[in-house]
């Protein structure tokens, strides 16, 4: 009998250990998949965020802008055109 309760507190200890270990194990699993659920929602505003950057960028008149400051163009008018033609 003495053998057979020995057994058994074992047995009890054992799956006491496994619980909290699962219990443990469970409790980090949902922590990392809170942080990266978190992460995948910081990227996608980021992301929402550049495009909405890159849109602004491509206006015609950021366009227009750009090319008069860092390129040095200009509108042309007639009389630039007829004098580059004669040339």
């Amino acid at each position: 009998m003495a053998k057979l309760n020995f057994v058994l507190i074992v047995a009890v200890l054992a799956s006491g250990i496994v619980l909290v270990h699962n219990a443990y194990e469970s409790r980090r699993l949902f922590a990392e998949r809170d942080r990266i659920k978190a992460e995948g929602q910081r990227l996608a505003a980021d992301a929402e965020r550049l495009k909405a950057e890159r849109h602004a960028q491509a206006t015609n008149l950021r366009v227009e802008q750009v090319a008069r400051e860092r390129l040095g163009m200009r509108l042309i008018s007639p009389a630039v055109v007829a004098s580059g033609v004669s040339q």
